[in-house]
């Protein structure tokens, strides 16, 4: 029988690298972790977000089987304007702290969650910080100078002098010729 028999196409299983990826619907994505946890891949690695826009956000899973040694990719993709999906605590514990830091940084919300609240972030903060669209507050407070060379776009020191390499004799011309 195979993992994702009666799945159809929802499930689409691809190979690259060595490593192996089914991307799977959001509606199935509890009964695909819960089939590979009891065919074997009892070991969660990691869940975490990838911002995708303009339309939405991937989730990303890595399960492994340690008698076989065969780790597997799982993914699905939630939609920007509602990012929600239910949460894989009841199928591995493990997935816990994983889906509030993707909750707190994507702000992609796991329907089901035992405690969706901020893990990482202070008190107060605002904004999902790994979108994409998310403005860096370091940008804000000092303009990115875009010069290739200090001194170029009028902030910071001057450029430096061209000189020859060391070795080099003075009649062979100036960098600049």
């Amino acid at each position: 029988m195979s993992l994702f028999e009666g799945f159809g196409e929802r499930v689409e299983v691809s190979e690259s690298f060595g490593e192996t990826t089914a991307d799977v619907d959001p509606g199935d994505w509890i009964e695909v972790l819960t089939r590979l946890r009891d065919s074997g891949y009892a070991f969660f690695d990691w869940l975490t977000g990838v911002d995708d826009p303009p339309d939405g956000f991937f989730v990303v899973a890595n399960v492994y089987d340690p008698l076989a040694c065969r780790r597997l990719l799982i993914r699905t993709r939630v939609p920007r304007a509602d990012p929600r999906l239910p949460s894989a605590v009841g199928v591995y514990r493990g997935a816990n702290w994983h889906e509030r830091e993707t909750y707190e940084m994507f702000g992609v919300i796991f329907d089901g969650h035992p405690n969706l609240v901020p893990l990482l972030l202070p008190d107060g903060f605002e904004g999902y910080p790994l979108r994409k669209d998310f403005v860096l507050a370091a940008r804000v407070a000092k303009q990115w100078p875009g010069a290739k060379e200090p001194g170029e776009s009028g902030h910071g020191a001057p450029s430096r002098r061209k000189t020859l390499p060391p070795g080099v004799p003075a009649d062979w011309g100036t960098p600049d010729a």
